[in-house]
């Protein structure tokens, strides 16, 4: 067994996670986690909350909105008519498979071909006379298949709603509810961490792939014209490695390394925050125990890019199995998703910043002719009113002096704007923030943290999970039940409990078999109490990762515990 199949045999044996519905047989893409998967997860969630949330208190907010959203968000975000991936249909068995995959998987690696069109990967599966890997027939026509979970929001079928497959959304329609909220201050983050269903055709490589998972995502609105971020200088010399898009085009094996401060000097990276958030993943991803030499960012070609980002990084890390995976993506969104919920819902989700001095300018106006508009659009009267109010003034009269324009979707004719230039006094400016967004799959990062935590030690297991996101912070055992041990070990692991650490009583078994048990499941320390205990009040500490014991009075042995787990895993 290679390491994978170790770790899904330990994630199952231990209660981290097993197949969903294994009774019936399986569904593909879903987990169900058990107890020592479900603290796992919960704690590397807290280490998020930590790293990208509570250090930006007052910057950074954490919101809940819900999974299911009418279609009409997802329509004006992009989903319905972008997320989509590439199928093809055995025209035997019409078993139907992700075409990208198929050809990867008889060919091996292809340059370039996440960025193929149907059309171009139609034309490899010809030329290599690719089959289908069940039954061998032949490969119809490769098509696009949209991602999105369909629903119905109560008993009637016009009222279609999709599952969301990101938490952005959610963030997006509430932002200016926020904005007002919190006292309308820019920059400003929103956080959230959630269940997200995506419909994927084939998924595979087990907790790597799901249909349904928990994302941890902030999306960070700034001023467009006021990019910078002052929390720069903090990571400005820290180190990334990455492939910028010349690289990967050009096939470069090997990412390079530079300063934050290079990448965003250099244009390497378009937005500082998201050069700040990228530093701060890196750290993160270190937390839970992967080297930053396993780890590197990778440039999106433009042609590779979701349909709203102007620069994405996906940050992977290196697994035994399955070599390079992503673990987060970084995406400039620009004002991509927040202009067309504008357009779409007809309401205003630009902000104003007020200049220190007002200042006396010329302007040119957009003016909306409302009778000729309403007259000729009726009910769509607000959605253009909102777009020609949304648009810049001379990307529109540009547009609308070669004729009639659609503008996300929206049609614009000549004759429903008047340009008009007056002198005003201006006091600020109105605009659509831009927006940095880093987003991570917790089910995934479970499976990378417990593949970097696992060992083997004299025939033994050992999950050496940082002590920070360790299920069980301390085990404790009776040497054996009789002589008052079992009595005292309770007292002991009371007293732990108490303090606020997660502590496990284990009694059963030869005290050899309880240290594998608790080695198994990643528990730093384990406390033995024995006869000595009973005479002199010390106990056995016992370390996880080097087996080396020491005894402690037990007067002393929360001192012991504070001083031996980070400030973040001890009682608040």
């Amino acid at each position: 067994m290679d390491k994978y199949d170790k770790v899904m045999d330990l994630a199952k044996r231990r209660g981290f996670f097993s197949p969903s519905c294994e009774i019936y047989g399986g569904v593909a893409g879903f987990l169900d986690f058990g107890p020592m998967g479900t603290l796992l997860k919960r704690n590397i969630e807290k280490k998020w909350r930590e790293t990208f949330i509570h250090r930006h208190h007052g910057l950074v907010y954490e919101i809940e909105t819900p999974v299911v959203m009418p279609s009409k968000v997802f329509e004006a975000s992009g989903h319905v008519d972008h997320f989509t991936d590439l199928i093809v249909e055995c025209l035997s068995c019409h078993k139907r498979f992700r075409a990208d995959h198929l050809i990867v998987d008889q060919l091996g690696e292809v340059q370039g071909i996440e960025g193929k069109t149907p059309r171009e990967l139609d034309e490899i599966i010809k030329e290599k006379n690719l089959r289908c890997p069940e039954c061998k027939g032949s490969l119809g026509q490769v098509t696009t298949f949209n991602l999105l979970f369909k629903t119905y929001i109560g008993p009637y079928a016009e009222n279609v709603a999709y599952m969301r497959p990101e938490a952005a959304q959610g963030m997006f329609v509430n932002f200016k509810n926020i904005y007002n909220t919190m006292r309308e201050r820019l920059p400003i983050g929103l956080a959230q961490i959630g269940k997200v269903l995506r419909n994927e055709i084939s998924p595979r490589q087990g907790p790597i792939r799901l249909r349904e998972f928990t994302i941890m995502e902030i999306e960070f609105f700034f001023d467009p014209k006021s990019p910078d971020c002052d929390l720069l200088n903090e990571v400005a010399n820290k180190k990334i490695r990455l492939l910028t898009e010349s690289m990967v085009s050009s096939g470069a094996p090997e990412p390079i390394e530079v300063t934050v401060r290079e990448a965003v000097k250099d244009k390497i990276i378009l937005s500082e925050w998201q050069a700040y958030f990228m530093a701060l993943s890196t750290d993160f991803i270190s937390d839970l125990g992967v080297p930053k030499e396993n780890q590197m960012f990778i440039a999106k070609l433009e042609n590779e890019r979701a349909h709203y980002s102007a620069q994405t990084f996906d940050q992977l890390v290196k697994l035994e199995r399955w070599g390079w995976v992503e673990v987060s993506g970084h995406a400039y969104r620009t004002d991509y998703d927040l202009s067309r919920h504008q357009s779409f819902s007809g309401q205003d989700l630009m902000v104003f910043k007020k200049f220190d001095e007002p200042l006396k300018e010329k302007v040119l106006l957009a003016r909306p002719k409302v009778d000729i508009i309403t007259s000729k659009c009726g009910r769509e009267t607000g959605k253009v009113l909102s777009t020609i109010k949304a648009a810049d003034v001379l990307y529109l009269k540009d547009l609308l002096s070669k004729g009639t324009t659609s503008i996300n979707g929206v049609e614009v004719r000549p004759e429903f704007v008047e340009f008009v230039e007056e002198e005003r006094m201006i006091t600020g400016r109105r605009f659509v923030p831009h927006v940095a967004e880093p987003s991570f799959g917790a089910d995934r990062l479970v499976y990378v943290s417990m593949e970097y935590a696992y060992r083997e030690r004299d025939g033994r297991v050992v999950l050496a999970l940082p002590k920070g996101i360790a299920p069980i912070q301390v085990s404790v055992f009776p040497l054996v039940n009789k002589d008052g041990l079992r009595e005292k070990s309770l007292e002991v692991y009371k007293l732990i409990k108490s303090e606020g650490y997660l502590a496990d009583f284990d009694d059963t078994g030869s005290i050899g078999r309880r240290y594998a048990r608790s080695d198994e499941i990643g528990t730093p320390l384990a406390v033995t109490i024995d006869h000595k205990t009973m005479e002199d009040g010390t106990v056995t500490l016992r370390d996880r990762d080097t087996w080396d014991q020491v005894r402690v009075p037990i007067s002393n042995l929360v001192d012991y515990l504070r001083a031996h787990f980070p400030k973040t895993c001890n009682p608040s």
